[in-house]
């Protein structure tokens, strides 16, 4: 069995104006984070990981924040199309665990219909999409709420 790990992080400002995406879920809240796409920190997270488990870059290098095709997209097409990717050189996906790290909204109430919105995405079962959530103690600029962060650790196979 021919097994990779791979690791991913992504961080956003928020800012006044727009809308709260985590999780391919619009989670209402007074902010929303900036970024040429959709900015789902979550998705991107993962993106990156399993790109980088699959040795094939980064989302920057895939989905370019200079190429306008990519503004104001939903960061679920950046998923499928990172799917398909692994797919095209043979690996699936066996699991996923994230970290979402946000003061403010609380996250905990919207983990079980982002894994019913994720698992789908990825190819897997919904308990193989693992996302938890917490707080930085009011440290640093996830606790000032100026931004949220997410981790994202993943197993892929080789088909």
């Amino acid at each position: 069995m021919n097994i990779r790990v791979g690791f991913g992080y992504d961080v956003h400002r928020l800012v006044e104006g727009r809308a709260l995406w985590l999780g391919g879920l619009c989670i209402p809240h007074t902010h929303g984070l900036d970024g040429h796409s959709d900015a789902d920190v979550l998705i991107h997270a993962i993106c990156d990981a399993l790109l980088g488990a699959a040795n094939l870059r980064d989302i920057g290098y895939h989905f370019p924040p200079i190429d306008p095709s990519f503004k104001d997209i939903d960061s679920k097409i950046l998923l499928k199309e990172t799917i398909a990717l692994l797919q095209a050189n043979g690996y699936c996906v066996g699991n996923i665990d994230a970290t979402i790290c946000a003061e403010q909204p609380k996250i905990n109430p919207h983990i079980p219909q982002m894994q019913a919105i994720l698992a789908p995405i990825l190819q897997v079962d919904a308990d193989a999409v693992s996302i938890k959530a917490t707080t930085t103690e009011r440290l640093g600029f996830t606790g000032r709420k100026e931004g949220i962060s997410a981790y994202a650790v993943v197993l892929i196979e080789k088909k």
